[in-house]
């Protein structure tokens, strides 16, 4: 992997939401990214150094961030034969996680 993999990108991400009131907390934060044009199971993922918060996209289930990552799991997760295979061993249940609460969904309301 070379350095030409990596491309910055500027993402505007919701980081809270007071549940009941329309106040929402946006933060802009330069993060590394990377796209995996040959797995499978991720599309892109991108790394926030300041606030240690991965941003993964997955091909069939949307986006996902989990917090408190250590800026290694996202260099070996770039650098892995099978991303996915890593994603599970090394990041799955491990990290807190949540849905990206902007992720459309399709189909009826729940009520």
């Amino acid at each position: 992997m070379s350095a030409q993999d990596f491309h910055p990108a500027l993402f505007l991400i919701r980081l809270d939401c007071r549940k009941g009131t329309r106040h929402w907390f946006f933060r802009w934060m330069l993060m590394r990214a990377y796209r995996f044009n040959q797995s499978s199971m991720i599309e892109r993922v991108a790394f926030d150094d300041d606030a240690h918060t991965l941003s993964i996209s997955f091909r069939q289930t949307g986006k996902y961030f989990y917090y408190d990552v250590p800026a290694t799991i996202f260099d070996e997760l770039c650098k892995a034969v099978s991303v996915g295979t890593y994603f599970n061993e090394q990041i799955k249940g491990r990290f807190a996680c949540r849905r990206d609460p902007e992720r459309r969904r399709f189909g009826p309301k729940d009520e």
